[in-house]
């Protein structure tokens, strides 16, 4: 998935352009990134080292297809999954639409993944983790039972990653955003505390949660032993100014649009954390002034999906020079010096 490749394949449909570039991925023909971080850019989260704090999205690899070659392209770290327990064929085609327009995807996909023991083979055959890895869970659309398939989830992945991210806020699957009303996220959230060995857990967000949602979500995750929340997941609502004609399309959007949103919903859940809960931002992210922003909005650590899939690997050293500069630039000597530093005013939005 060379970014010179980037121009044939979005003349394919993106679901099957990204099969592609993840088996470009996986024989190795995107290269590596030697040179070595920034050392403004390291900081330590949930007690891992991050040599940058940029990292990978879950969804892209959703069954650890390409994990060794995805670390080699700079990333600070990968976030892998979503996985299920059984595998799952996901929504109907076509479920994923590019709005070129808008520097935007919609998606629909359904959690379409090979399952856990798949994933869970995958991950167990890597010779090594040269940078954080992590394992996104959720639950199958048929014959679910939350408290019982998260825990089951982590415990699985927990001997093979170094962090797992409980998935209740994918757009996609019917009733899942329900599971982070406060009973069912606490009930879910305390069965997950009795797995022995876990590795940190945090919880995926929506970015449409209301004020008062969003403050149960924190207070439930603060009480219940999660070490950090991600913000968001894609949203369900269309922000007024797309001029794509695929934007009326169902599913879940990401990519410039979803930036304003997510950004203000990261800093009301910055404020709202008080420090009990390390947060990591995604949506929208392109430059490195869009990192640097969710970083003052409140994230240690920042995640790109579709920005990846627009530009390619190139992007990653682009981001992490234009992310030391702008730090450098706004008085910063570190990332952890930066965090949480413009959340009152970006809270505001």
């Amino acid at each position: 998935m060379a970014s010179a490749a980037l121009p044939l394949l979005r003349r394919l449909d993106p679901e099957t352009a990204h099969a592609f570039g993840l088996s470009a991925l996986r024989l190795g023909l995107a290269g590596r990134v030697s040179a070595p971080d920034d050392p403004a850019l390291g900081i330590t989260v949930f007690g891992r080292r991050f040599t940058n704090p940029i990292g990978l999205a879950a969804g892209f690899d959703k069954n650890a297809f390409a994990v060794a070659p995805l670390m080699r392209l700079g990333f600070g770290f990968i976030e892998t999954g979503t996985v299920t327990p059984r595998p799952q064929g996901g929504n109907p085609r076509p479920r994923v639409f590019r709005l070129m327009q808008d520097q935007a995807v919609i998606n629909r996909l359904g959690f379409n993944n090979a399952g856990l023991e798949v994933y869970r083979t995958r991950l167990a055959a890597l010779r090594d983790r040269p940078v954080p890895l992590g394992a996104n869970v959720g639950i199958n659309k048929e014959g679910a039972d939350p408290t019982r398939d998260y825990p089951a989830l982590i415990a699985a992945v927990a001997p093979h990653v170094d962090y797992a991210v409980i998935n209740v806020s994918s757009p996609n699957t019917p009733g899942l955003r329900d599971l982070q009303g406060e009973t069912q996220l606490r009930a879910i959230l305390q069965a997950v505390a009795a797995v022995p060995n876990r590795p940190p857990v945090l919880v995926k967000v929506a970015p449409d949660l209301s004020d008062d949602g969003l403050a149960a979500v924190v207070e439930t995750c603060a009480a219940n032993a999660v070490q950090g929340l991600i913000v968001g997941n894609t949203t369900l609502s269309r922000p007024p100014g797309l001029r794509s004609p695929l934007a009326s399309e169902a599913g879940g959007l990401s990519g410039v649009p979803l930036f304003p949103l997510s950004t203000r919903i990261l800093a009301r859940t910055f404020l709202l954390a008080r420090g009990r809960l390390a947060l990591i931002g995604v949506g929208g992210v392109f430059t490195g002034a869009d990192a640097l922003m969710k970083i003052r909005a409140g994230a240690s650590l920042v995640q790109l999906y579709t920005g990846f899939a627009y530009h390619g690997p190139g992007l990653i050293p682009r981001l992490k020079a234009e992310l030391a500069i702008a730090l450098r630039e706004a008085g910063f000597a570190r990332v952890e010096d930066a965090v949480g530093t413009a959340a009152d005013n970006l809270a505001e939005g």
